[in-house]
Formats: C-alpha cells, structure tokens, sequence
C-alpha cells in the first residue's frame, strides 16, 4: 500500500460496499486499509470480490478502534441511523480522516458538505466531512436543476427503483418474491430523499416512490409547472449547457429506459415533452442506483477531497453518445 492513499470502509457486506470495493481495486491512487462485516469478518476479501489481489479479511471492529486503523479517508456504508457513532468515534479520539457518509445521517447538517459534484463541487476544496446524496435525490435534481428559476409550484416526482436500494436486511421490498409481476408502492409522503431535494434545490418537491422486480437500476419521471413558457430546443439548450463537460450525465432526446442503465456509470436524462401551452415540462432521468447513486458518487468526492483528477477509477462508458 506504500504511496498510496488509504480508504477504509464501514459496512463492506452491502451491495453499495460491494460496488465501492471494486471501484477502488481499480483506482491507480487509492488502496484499502481494512473492509468491515461482522458477517464476513476473518474471510478474505478476495473470497467476495475478485478483483482484489490482495490478503485483506474482512474485520468487525468497534466503533471506538476505528480511529486506531490509521484510513487516511473512511467510507460509512451504513444503514440510516448508525454513521453517528462512528462519526462520534473519531471526534473524541482528536482523529480526522476525511469521512463520506452514505446515509442520511448528515444531509441536512450544515457542518457537512453535501457531495453531488455536477452542483455543488465549487463548494468542495477542503471539505473532510461529506455526505453523499441518495440515490433518488441524485437523479431528481439533476433532472430539475437547469430548469429551477423557472419553476411554478411544487415538482412531482414518480419514481421506480429495483430491489437492491432496500438494501440486505431483509423486508417486503427486497423479497423477489412478493415484488414478482409487482410494483410496491412506499413511503409517498415526507421520504427522506423529498425533503433532501427539496432542501438541497430550496424548492419543494413531491416524491412517489415505487419498488419493482428488477435487482438495480432506477428511474424517476419528474412533472415541471413553468412560469415562462418554453419550447422542447429551448429546454434541450438549457440541459445541454447546463451538463456539458460533465461525463456522468448525458442529455438525450428519447426517454431513457431503466434497463439499458444498469451497470454504468452516469445519469441518463431525456423524453423532454412540454404540454401544448410550453408551461408543462415533463423530464425522465435513469440511474444505476448502486453507482452514480452511491458507489461511483463517493468515489468522485473521495477523488475531489484528495485534490486527484475527479473521474480517476471510474469506467467511463463512452459506447453511448448523448444526443
């Protein structure tokens, strides 16, 4: 590990810890430090993953030894509701590694960076606490943010995601199957991931969000009321412009389909289609949930918090070519 920087992960066992060790394996800076699963631990990494080389085994230590393993940066894979006491670990033993948190622990704290990159990197040099977005809120306000000053009223979002965003843990929403010929329906008032967007873009949004058989992947159809009417190239520009540059988001003319995401890196946006009036903007976005919804999202702000290129160790597919 001579040279390299050091990343340790909390909570490796998960499907999103799984996704990030595979990243690092291939990422020409970064190395691992240690992996913890109380379910794995003393099993050798390799044994789950093969693109890790090395002898590290899994460990189950106690939030108090953390500080101890010597990560120059940390990775919570947490389910919501534990990064604190991690986090606590760290703060009393004078120890300050940079920490991304996956959970929604501190999204809305304003001591925390909040690490969406396409919107909010100019406010990222020097940050060591960050907390990234969730999967959902990632897809919607890069879905509504080129088109935010123009917006009249709250935005509705219907959303559909495969069954690994609920996690390992065991519930109705990740059974295949109950899911099976299914769509489940959850938590359609006050998610966690409305009151992310709507704080994160200071304008309130409406999400419906729905479980389907499929295993990763998700889509999300976001219904605009506009103060200015707009035609359908005007709306093309304005997301055009706003994501040029950026090589996970792709503007497209058709509506993406969920099925073609899985697996890749970036956000695919498209299907703009404007009521006959121009004050109704319909705009569906994909994402591989596990990916720029987690995994490859955390390595960008890992990769920004150590000064390194932002898309070091990211497979940047470039088979697809946005319109």
């Amino acid at each position: 590990m001579s040279g390299k920087t050091t990343i340790g992960i909390v909570g490796a066992r998960g499907h999103v810890g799984t996704e990030l060790i595979k990243l690092i394996c291939g990422h020409p800076r970064f190395d691992l430090a240690y992996v913890s699963s109380r379910e794995r631990a003393g099993r050798l990494v390799s044994e789950f993953e093969p693109s890790y080389r090395g002898e590290l085994r899994y460990s189950a230590p106690a939030n108090e030894d953390l500080p101890t393993l010597g990560a120059d940066a940390v990775v919570l894979a947490l389910p919501n509701g534990k990064a604190a006491a991690c986090v606590a670990a760290f703060d009393f033993a004078n120890v300050d590694p940079v920490i991304v948190d996956l959970s929604a622990d501190f999204r809305f704290d304003p001591a925390w960076y909040y690490g969406l990159p396409e919107l909010t990197r100019v406010w990222h040099p020097g940050k060591r606490r960050i907390s990234n977005p969730g999967c959902y809120a990632t897809a919607m306000q890069l879905a509504i943010a080129p088109m935010r000053e123009f917006i009249n009223g709250p935005v509705q979002c219907f959303g559909v995601s495969g069954y690994s965003g609920a996690g390992t843990t065991p519930s109705d929403k990740n059974n295949p199957d109950k899911l099976r010929d299914n769509l489940m329906p959850y938590a359609l008032t006050g998610h966690v991931h409305e009151r992310e967007v709507s704080t994160q873009l200071r304008h309130p949004v409406e999400f419906m969000p729905h479980v389907a058989p499929h295993f990763r992947g998700l889509t999300i159809t976001a219904n605009l009321h506009l103060r200015t009417a707009f035609d359908r190239e005007a709306v093309l520009a304005r997301y055009r412009d706003a994501y040029a540059g950026e090589p996970l988001v792709r503007v497209f003319d058709d509506a993406p389909w969920v099925s073609n995401i899985a697996g890749r890196q970036h956000v695919e946006l498209g299907g703009f289609t404007l009521s006959e009036d121009g004050h109704r903007l319909v705009v569906v976005a994909t994402e591989d949930n596990l990916l720029k919804g987690a995994a490859t999202q955390a390595l960008q702000n890992l990769n920004l918090a150590f000064g390194f290129d932002e898309f070091a160790g990211i497979p940047l597919d470039t088979h697809a070519e946005a319109a």
